[in-house]
């Protein structure tokens, strides 16, 4: 019998990142990616020890690193007793098998890595059975190896998928598995289609944004309710949703899971349900973290993913956070060296044309503009829906 076991560790694992540099990729995006394993690392459950890195064409077909380079890890993983590999990249069931046997060790890619933190988050019946699929459609492919791969396993980050199960269990049961689990968020859907229905005459405003860019904080502070905030990736996993009233005008606001770059496709194919609520929605709050250095390449990989679920027609606000954070002074900016834009400088550019506010959620700065241009927009829509609407109280 295959099941979903959670997994919550009690101590942190010990851990080293692997990842390999390609010609194209610049050093700024190099320490920015490597930033990011770390950080999903750290949310999972790990102590990151050293980060290995190699510059390379394209992976080696047996071990992800070169021969030198694999010699050198498995040196430091025996010296330092190391729990786990993570790799910044998928891995083959060769690779997989190659580096388990020659580092005895757990053994893990970016995607598990973060299943792992989905399955950690989900709360809902919903949002646990869409990771569920999700990990059970990223274990087929690599069934034959995976079962021996993970009985060998006493738990630990990447752990909280299938648990240990018998070698001769084959694809034909997985397949049943992903059947129900499919045939179970169908009807789930249906419930949510009819609730979204209900509200469908109601202004819809979801906030989307690159993971921990602080959405959770924002819908706290505009819907003046208790949200979880987080300062770890991916906090939110289920959708929230509040009913708010300015100026006499109603909307709802949903919160909703962030994005990622490389998120693994099973988790986009089964949070559809999910999205949609991004994708029903009337207007868009982009959320973005300017005291990112790279805060450009994942506006950059929000707009992709929402053009890959449809959603890239709607109206959208450029909510610039955290500005509370930014500096544009190089010793202040270790990961940009070459940044030198001011603020103000970044908001002529920004504003010209362009719905976009800079605040700061934490501190609430610019709290009142962003709700002004939020309300342009709600009452647009509301008197699209209903023309002869005469707005009575405020908020």
């Amino acid at each position: 019998m295959i099941e979903i076991k959670p997994y919550h560790p009690t101590k942190k694992e010990k851990a080293i990142l692997v990842s390999l540099i390609m010609q194209s990729d610049s050093a700024l995006e190099v320490r920015e990616h490597l930033e990011e394993l770390k950080e999903l690392a750290r949310t999972s459950g790990a102590d990151t020890l050293k980060v290995f890195t190699q510059k390379q064409s394209s992976p080696d077909t047996r071990t992800y690193v070169g021969s030198g380079k694999f010699e050198e890890i498995k040196e430091f993983v025996e010296e330092n007793k190391i729990d786990a590999v993570i790799c910044n990249d998928d891995l083959t069931p060769t690779q997989v098998r190659n580096l388990e046997s020659g580092l005895k060790c757990k053994i893990l890619d970016r995607s598990l890595l973060i299943l792992n933190i989905f399955s950690m988050r989900a709360k809902t019946a919903q949002a646990k059975s869409q990771v569920e699929l999700a990990q059970y459609e990223y274990i087929l492919p690599r069934l034959t190896r995976m079962w021996t791969h993970l009985s060998k396993q006493k738990g630990g980050i990447g752990m909280r998928g299938p648990g240990e199960t018998e070698l001769e269990t084959d694809r034909r049961i997985v397949r049943d598995k992903i059947s129900l689990l499919k045939k179970k968020l169908e009807k789930i859907e249906k419930q949510s289609f009819t609730q979204r229905k209900n509200r469908s005459r109601m202004v819809r405003v979801a906030l989307v944004g690159y993971t921990n860019v602080g959405k959770s904080t924002l819908m706290k502070v505009l819907s003046k309710e208790k949200v979880l905030a987080e300062d770890k990736l991916f906090a939110t996993v289920d959708s929230t949703v509040r009913k708010i009233v300015y100026h006499g005008f109603p909307f709802l606001l949903t919160d909703t899971v962030g994005f990622i770059r490389k998120l693994p496709t099973t988790l986009i194919e089964s949070f559809k349900s999910t999205l949609n609520e991004v994708r029903e929605a009337d207007i868009l709050l982009h959320v973005v973290d300017l005291s990112n250095p790279n805060y450009e390449e994942q506006m950059e990989t929000v707009d992709k993913t929402l053009l890959e679920i449809g959603a890239g027609d709607k109206r959208v606000i450029r909510v610039f956070n955290k500005i509370d954070a930014y500096h544009h002074d190089p010793e202040d900016r270790p990961f940009d060296e070459d940044s030198s834009v001011s603020l103000e400088d970044l908001k002529k550019s920004y504003l010209n044309g362009s719905r976009a506010v800079f605040i700061s959620a934490k501190d609430k700065t610019n709290m009142q503009e962003l709700r002004d241009v939020l309300l342009e927009q709600v009452q647009e829509v509301h008197y699209s829906i209903f023309p002869n609407y005469l707005p009575s109280g405020a908020n």
